[in-house]
């Protein structure tokens, strides 16, 4: 029975990370006649109404958090809004691939803040294989060399948002619910687009356009489903290592949709930060289980 929940939470967790690769490469192709935030605005008018809907059929209100809660939730939004800001500028001026890359090392950093800011233990095993994932992802980066882009920083300012967005996430007590959660991030993030969009150029949306961000926002919502599906479905420590397979769904995309073919370098840093971030879970979970033996 174990092995079927987590065939069926791998297969869970595949599709998820597809979907929000699909996502990504969506959002690309709209960046060329759209911009950043008009694209971002648009996507939410179609992420938002499904998730109010939801809120309401489960009865829950934001009001009922405790003010504790509810500057935790705040705290996480912000984190999220600039997060995904500083993702799709990278993802506009650079490869899928690389950017999907830089953040597979999330892993590392969500277990590399976890043991400096919440006192969580992490053995030296750990901490290398956390060194030699962020080696990785520097030499994506290439800082100093001729490849260089310096939308790399832009991908690297996001894993350290979304970083600080899953340590606010940890310190919410289980008294907050998803739903409310994943409300308040949808109506953050379409709030402050449209806000942008004050003073910014509208540009005419077509009829391929609107079917870019109808199904941007669909990958969006399945992705987000599949991931609580997969989370529910398995143990974590195995159906968590299945995130990297959004690095072989991003070099297929990139190379199908876009002719990015990753280079030498990258493909190089990719492996490492996935050999690291697939060793980081299963040395984690090998420790929980003599933890309840």
């Amino acid at each position: 029975m174990r092995l079927n929940n987590n065939i069926k939470g791998a297969a869970l967790m595949t599709g998820c990370v597809s979907a929000y690769v699909i996502n990504d490469a969506l959002m690309k192709l709209l960046f060329s006649e759209i911009s950043l935030f008009q694209a971002l605005f648009l996507r939410s008018m179609i992420t938002v109404p499904p998730v109010v809907v939801m809120a309401w059929f489960a009865k829950i209100a934001i009001r009922n958090l405790s003010n504790y809660n509810k500057r935790l939730v705040l705290l996480r939004v912000g984190a999220e809004v600039f997060a995904t800001i500083a993702f799709l500028t990278a993802l506009k001026h650079m490869p899928l691939a690389n950017v999907t890359a830089i953040l597979q090392a999330l892993p590392l950093a969500i277990t590399m803040a976890a043991a400096l800011f919440l006192s969580e233990p992490v053995g030296w095993r750990r901490w290398i294989a956390i060194l030699i994932g962020f080696i990785g992802v520097l030499i994506i980066v290439r800082p100093g060399v001729n490849g260089f882009n310096i939308y790399s920083l832009s991908a690297v300012a996001a894993l350290i948002l979304i970083t600080v967005r899953e340590v606010f996430t940890r310190k919410l007590t289980s008294r907050v619910p998803t739903i409310t959660v994943a409300l308040a991030t949808v109506i953050g993030i379409g709030v402050f687009s449209g806000i942008m969009m004050i003073g910014t150029e509208w540009h005419p949306v077509n009829a391929s356009s609107w079917l870019l961000i109808l199904g941007a926002g669909v990958a969006v919502l399945i992705g987000t489903f599949l991931s609580v599906m997969a989370m529910q479905t398995g143990e974590i420590s195995f159906v968590s290592t299945f995130r990297y397979t959004a690095m072989l769904v991003a070099i297929g995309v990139g190379i199908l949709i876009f002719d990015d073919w990753p280079d030498q370098l990258t493909l190089i840093g990719t492996v490492t930060i996935v050999v690291t971030g697939v060793y980081s879970f299963y040395r984690e979970r090998g420790l929980n289980r003599k933890s309840t033996n």
